[in-house]
């Protein structure tokens, strides 16, 4: 396996993968739409999917001559402090990878409880002899961020970016997205996406597919989902045209199942290992 599917299987599709597959940061139900896009009627929304205590692990798969190999895990957590919630996920190779394709990947993010917007984001990556380092501070009310960023937090520089209002995070997008209630939505509905990373706004969409029973998550029972195709920015980690397909437990707390896509070279999948401290008893499991 080249040390660059490797890299962006954690740098590109991993985290960035659950992400796109959820933002939808602006969503109210439309009943005559030509293009069946949902649009924003507020910024702030109820928590009711999760808690503090939370934790969710995922195992990396890459496709490798049709053989499916386990490549890494990320874990997510939630910590309550006070009036915001810490976000924080952690991906990284396993030990018998390191000596090929080291990758230590960290993301932290605080939201503000009442909103579930960000207020402090933090990246913090080594891949292989790559590093970065950036802290993104929002003021959500005068559509700001600040970016403190660089090859590592000692040598990081910062500056200031004008951003939507409404802005999301990597990380804060996801938690923010289990909370909508997706019974009101149609198959073939679209939700825009917006969310501030690497400098920029990045502005697609996602295609909700309805739902599907029954499903099989390797090593994991079957459950019932919520699907979605995320769209997804072209270059050195997608193809023109690829099409990545999520699915999401369809019960209170919209936990990220399954996530499979296409690379630039091969194709990749992240699969559900184990959750504990869910706020709500996992319904949509169906069969263990």
């Amino acid at each position: 396996m080249a040390k660059k599917t490797i890299k962006l299987l954690f740098a590109g599709v991993f985290l960035s993968a659950l992400v796109i597959a959820f933002a939808q940061a602006e969503v109210k139900t439309v009943t005559d739409s030509v293009e069946h896009i949902l649009d924003l009627e507020t910024c702030a929304i109820e928590n009711t999917s999760f808690d503090d205590g939370e934790e969710v692990v995922y195992k990396l798969y890459y496709n490798w001559n049709f053989i499916w190999i386990p490549a890494g895990e990320v874990v997510f957590t939630t910590k309550d402090v006070g009036d915001a919630y810490h976000l924080s996920a952690v991906g990284k190779t396993y030990k018998s990878y390191d000596w090929f394709f080291k990758v230590r990947d960290h993301y932290q993010c605080f939201v503000d409880k009442e909103s579930l917007l960000p207020e402090v984001a933090i990246r913090d990556v080594a891949e292989g002899k790559y590093r970065l380092y950036d802290k993104i501070t929002f003021d959500q009310e005068n559509q700001k961020a600040n970016s403190l960023r660089g090859n590592s937090k000692d040598k990081a520089v910062s500056r200031d970016y004008e951003v939507d209002g409404c802005m999301h995070d990597i990380l804060s997008i996801i938690y923010y997205t289990r909370n909508f209630d997706y019974d009101q939505y149609e198959a073939g509905q679209k939700f825009p996406v917006k969310i501030f990373m690497d400098k920029e706004v990045w502005p697609l969409q996602v295609s909700y597919k309805g739902k599907e029973q029954n499903v099989k998550i390797k090593g994991n029972g079957r459950y019932n989902t919520i699907k979605f195709s995320p769209e997804v920015i072209s270059g050195n980690i997608f193809a023109e045209g690829t099409q990545m397909n999520v699915w999401v437990s369809d019960d209170q707390n919209r936990v990220p199942l399954l996530i499979e896509s296409p690379v630039s070279v091969g194709s990749v999948k992240a699969v559900l290992k184990s959750y504990t401290g869910l706020k709500h008893e996992m319904s949509a499991r169906v069969e263990n």
